[in-house]
């Protein structure tokens, strides 16, 4: 088994297109030997020959396994404006996502880090909401019953302190998904419906990666004003700290990544 690489934000050009190189030749490589496969005569045999129709779809369903995806035309179009041996201020990153939408939705504005740990975790009041609702549930006897059958139809589970064996059979459905109440986080309380206001505020809850060292959070849309994703941006770079930011890039959610100044902006 071999050794398991954490992922990394912002990779140089040069490696990525090395990459996409390789991936190119290996697929071409599976279409010369489909496309022979197909065309070379078959030797004799007792069963019976299958049209060519059938041998080529085959061999094309074979092929598209190790297909290489290409990046549509607006994302290549947009991504020459982003300059990626720069690291951008934040206010300049922020007016060049508005030019890098390319989608008929409002995109999300992402925010990725590279820390320098795993289990760092936290909460905080954005200054202005993300534009996400965030479906916030306090367990009782009915709620119980849906997630035995299996509904989690919830971003957030409170819980008072009297439910919490109940909710123990449950433990390995919620645990993986976050949704398991913890009085650390801030969700089992004696006072349930004023957690359940906090979070319906607008708190927002983040943590790195289970495995990785790596944040991602979404803090915006792109049609909030260029000031508000700033404040929301450095609200959030904050709580996470400096001491632990390696690495940080900005994105919508189908944008090319935009490098972040971490003297600058932090």
């Amino acid at each position: 088994m071999g050794k398991v690489k954490a992922r990394v934000l912002g990779l140089e050009s040069v490696e990525k297109e090395q990459k996409d190189e390789q991936k190119r030749k290996a697929y071409e490589k599976k279409v010369k030997k489909a496309v022979k496969e197909v065309s070379a005569p078959q030797a004799e045999s007792t069963e019976p020959k299958k049209p060519i129709a059938e041998k080529t779809k085959a061999a094309k369903k074979t092929v598209k396994v190790g297909a290489v995806q290409s990046r549509g035309r607006k994302y290549l179009a947009v991504k020459k404006l982003v300059d990626r041996s720069k690291l951008y201020g934040l206010s300049d990153a922020v007016a060049l996502l508005k030019k890098l939408k390319t989608a008929k939705f409002d995109e999300a504005v992402e925010l990725h880090l590279n820390v320098d740990k795993t289990g760092l975790k936290g909460e905080l009041n954005l200054p202005h909401s993300t534009g996400k609702i965030v479906k916030v549930a306090v367990v009782d006897d009915r709620l119980l019953t849906q997630i035995a059958a299996g509904k989690l139809d919830f971003d957030i589970l409170v819980a008072h302190p009297s439910f919490m064996p109940k909710l123990a059979k449950f433990a390995k459905l919620l645990g993986p998904k976050g949704l398991m109440p913890n009085p650390k986080a801030g969700t089992v309380s004696p006072r349930p419906e004023e957690v359940v206001k906090k979070f319906a505020q607008g708190v927002l809850r983040w943590k790195t990666e289970a495995k990785f060292p790596l944040v991602h959070q979404m803090i915006g849309k792109i049609s909030m004003e260029d000031k508000q994703i700033v404040e929301n941006t450095r609200a959030l770079l904050s709580a996470v700290g400096k001491e632990h930011i390696q690495k940080a890039v900005i994105k919508l959610t189908l944008s090319p990544a935009v490098k972040l100044s971490l003297v600058e902006n932090l």
